[in-house]
C-alpha cells in the first residue's frame, strides 16, 4: 500500500509521513505539484493521494483535474486543506477529489478517512451495474449513461446517484446520506449536500420524462421514486460488470 503525499510545508509533510508510517502505510512525499505530476506521468502507481490545495507552483485543484482527465477515477484523492468554506470544498469535490480534511487535522482522523476510502474502493469492485432504462450505472468504471450517452459526474455525485438508483423508494435522512457519501455528518447549515443533489438532478435529467424523481422533505430526508411505476414496462436489473 503506497500513498503519495503532496505537501510543501516541511513540518506538515513530516507529520503526515510519521502518521502514515505509524498506521502501517508506505508513503512518498512530494514538495511540489510538478514533482508529483512527473511521477504520475511516469506511471508510478499509488493506492491513494493526499493533496495540499495551496501550493507554490500548481494548485491542488488543478492537479486533481489533470488526474481525472488523464488517469480516470483512480487513484482516490483526499484534499488536506486550510480552506473550510462550503463553496471551496464543493469546487474541490466537483473537480474530482473524493474527500477532504481541513487543517489542522488529527492523526487518527486522517487514518480513519484513508481506511474508509480504501474500504469503499474495495467494495466498489464487488458492486453490480445498475440498469434502469434509460440509465446505466457502472460502479467499476464509475460511469453513468443516459439514453446510451455518457454523463460526466464528479466522484461524490456518482456516489450519490448510485446510492439513490440502488435504493429506489428508500427514504434517506440527511445524516444517513452524509455519513454514507462523505463519511461524516454535514451540518444542516451547509449547502454541500443540496448542491450535489441539484447537480445530479440537472446532469442526469431526473424528471418524469425519464421515469424518476427525487422527492425531498427537509424534516425527513430524500428518496428516489419511479414515475407511474405500474405503467412502466422496464425493470431494474443488476449484473456484474
Amino acid at each position: 500500500m503506497l500513498i503519495a503525499s503532496l505537501e510543501d510545508d516541511p513540518l506538515q509533510a513530516q507529520y503526515i509521513a510519521h502518521t502514515l508510517a505509524d498506521a502501517g502505510f508506505q508513503s512518498k512525499h512530494f514538495a511540489t505539484g510538478k514533482d508529483l505530476l512527473v511521477a504520475l506521468k511516469k506511471s508510478e502507481n499509488f493506492d491513494l493521494l493526499l493533496l495540499d490545495w495551496e501550493l507554490p507552483d500548481i494548485s491542488g485543484k488543478d492537479i486533481v483535474i489533470w488526474i481525472r482527465a488523464n488517469l480516470g477515477n483512480q487513484p482516490p484523492v483526499i484534499f488536506l486543506t486550510n480552506r473550510n468554506q462550503d463553496h471551496d470544498l464543493v469546487h474541490g469535490l466537483n473537480a474530482g477529489a473524493d474527500d477532504y480534511l481541513t487543517k489542522p487535522f488529527k492523526a487518527p482522523e486522517l487514518i480513519a478517512r484513508i481506511k474508509a476510502m480504501l474500504r469503499r474502493n474495495n467494495v466498489e469492485n464487488t458492486l453490480s451495474t445498475i440498469k434502469l432504462d434509460p440509465y446505466v450505472l457502472n460502479p467499476q468504471t464509475r460511469e453513468i449513461t443516459l439514453h446510451g450517452e455518457p454523463v460526466q459526474l464528479a466522484p461524490k455525485e456518482f456516489d450519490l446517484a448510485y446510492l439513490f438508483f440502488g435504493n429506489i423508494g428508500r427514504l434517506f435522512s440527511r445524516d444517513a446520506i452524509s455519513t454514507s457519501i462523505w463519511n461524516r455528518e454535514i451540518p444542516a447549515t451547509s449547502r454541500t449536500l443540496d448542491t450535489h443533489l441539484s447537480n445530479i438532478r440537472q446532469k442526469l435529467h431526473i424528471n418524469p420524462e425519464n421515469g424518476v424523481r427525487i422527492v425531498s422533505s427537509y424534516a425527513l430526508g430524500y428518496r428516489m421514486e419511479l414515475i407511474n411505476i405500474n405503467n412502466r414496462s422496464d425493470s431494474i436489473t443488476a449484473s456484474k460488470a
